[in-house]
């Protein structure tokens, strides 16, 4: 029974839950204010260097995400992001949480395709807090740290986890 127990483990499927959730309205009422969400990261993939993760993203990074993950797959394509919808009918909240499920969609197509799962600044957008400037630095080497090295340093101190 021990060994055929082990071979059952060996092929434990891959899953990688990602959730984008709890939109928060930024610097309210001002003209520059902006939604953030939580991206929430859970998997067993050899893939990711963090098992869990947790971080607050806005609209503008992930057309970054889209935009870098475009120009690095060649021919692959990219999942499309829900649209900038300056005329919105409808509430704000309605508008809220089309986008929310919409780039819900994006990373879970994201994160289930090896090719855009090979490149660095998805893991950095999923897994630190960086903000776009840094992650681009931390790829290119110019970062004060390795892109595994800043995603574990964020899983340590684990802000992630500060609801």
């Amino acid at each position: 029974l021990g060994s055929g127990s082990r071979m059952l483990e060996n092929q434990e499927e891959e899953v990688t839950t990602v959730r984008v959730q709890d939109p928060r309205v930024q610097n309210e009422g001002s003209w520059n204010s902006y939604v953030d969400y939580k991206i929430f990261l859970h998997t067993n993939s050899k893939a990711f260097t963090a098992k869990t993760s947790c971080v607050r993203r806005r609209y503008r990074e992930f057309v970054w995400l889209k935009r870098q993950l475009q120009r690095n797959a060649g021919l692959v394509p990219v999942p499309e992001l829900p649209g900038k919808s300056t005329f919105f009918v409808g509430s704000t909240d309605e508008f809220i949480e089309k986008r929310r499920q919409g780039l819900q969609q994006f990373l879970e197509k994201v994160v289930q395709n090896v090719v855009l799962l090979s490149d660095s600044r998805l893991h950095l957008f999923l897994q630190s807090q960086l903000s776009v400037p840094e992650i681009e630095a931390c790829v290119q080497g110019q970062g004060p740290q390795t892109v595994t090295e800043a995603i574990l340093h964020y899983a340590m101190s684990n802000c992630g986890w500060a609801q």
